[in-house]
């Protein structure tokens, strides 16, 4: 699929003379399109271009975002913890932002496709309309994976938070704390009731600051998640489109091979007839050439030139 995407122009028909060689970054059309096709395919190309632009600014972020939420774990001061996790939500929005783009363009090359079909030599089952399914396919995929990995990094980020808040209350408290207590933490962002004895021991300001943390680690993560929810939900949308895609291009797969074998049995059924007319024709002319053989030996043996002689005599 990635060689697909890499170099368009290896599967554009020759009879289309369509000048496109795609690489994963370039596409570099020469825009002496004369058939309605021709201009169709130029249109399509710089649409297939636009979303990969757009996949690769969705990778980029991907990698800034991971990056910053591995910084994030060492930070404690509620002041960093809080300017950090919203530099990181902003990252979170802009990929929100860009991958919604993305989606609204695949589903606009969807229909585009759709319209193309209907042009003369670029119906369905046309070479044309395979190399525009197969590409759309691929970038459909390729959005997929990558919002994959975002829900990926959402149920990291659940578990990563959900450690840390475990080993900030046994910080502070000095006991194990049980799963039951952690998860009421992060579901109401409230601790006090756990602190009372650490109030006492180590000063309520030090404890404060542990709860401030917490509690704004609490709402930054919950801020977070519902973004990255948005982004689970271009991944589901994606995953149902990709396997819609599948079963088309199966169905042109099964339509091109069944097309294959009746060109392969009609060549075949040629090839027979013209080796029986061949052979016709060969026993025909061994035919005649026999009867000719025949009717001289019949000739040389009767020599009826001697009974006309005879009479003559």
């Amino acid at each position: 699929m990635n060689d697909l995407l890499g170099s368009v122009g290896h599967h554009v028909p020759a009879e289309r003379k369509i000048s496109g060689d795609i690489e994963l970054g370039d596409v570099h059309i020469r825009t002496d399109a004369t058939t309605d096709i021709q201009q169709a395919m130029q249109r399509f190309f710089k649409s297939v271009e636009e979303i990969k632009l757009g996949l690769a600014e969705i990778k980029g972020l991907q990698l800034e975002v991971v990056e910053m939420n591995e910084h994030g774990k060492a930070l404690i001061k509620t002041k960093e913890v809080k300017q950090h996790q919203e530099e990181m939500q902003a990252k979170v929005n802009q990929v929100n932002t860009v991958a919604h783009r993305v989606k609204r363009k695949i589903e606009a090359l969807d229909k585009e496709n759709e319209a193309a079909t209907q042009l003369p030599g670029a119906g369905i089952g046309s070479a044309n309309e395979r190399t525009r399914t197969t590409i759309t396919a691929g970038l459909k995929k390729k959005l997929r994976d990558l919002m994959g990995e975002f829900s990926n990094l959402r149920n990291q980020i659940q578990e990563e938070y959900r450690a840390l808040v475990g080993r900030r209350l046994q910080t502070i408290t000095g006991t194990a704390v049980s799963d039951e207590e952690v998860d009421r933490v992060i579901e109401t962002g409230e601790a006090e009731n756990l602190f009372q004895k650490a109030f006492n021991e180590q000063g309520r300001g030090q404890v404060m600051d542990v709860l401030a943390e917490i509690q704004e680690r609490n709402r930054a993560v919950k801020d977070l998640e519902k973004s990255l929810l948005e982004l689970h939900q271009i991944f589901l949308d994606m995953a149902v489109l990709v396997e819609a895609q599948g079963q088309t291009l199966d169905s042109i797969q099964k339509q091109v091979e069944r097309s294959a074998n009746y060109v392969e049995t009609g060549t075949n059924a040629v090839v027979d007839a013209k080796n029986i007319q061949k052979n016709t024709r060969k026993w025909m002319l061994c035919g005649i050439i026999a009867a000719i053989i025949a009717i001289i030996i019949i000739v040389l043996a009767i020599q009826p030139w001697q009974y006309a002689r005879n009479a003559t005599g």
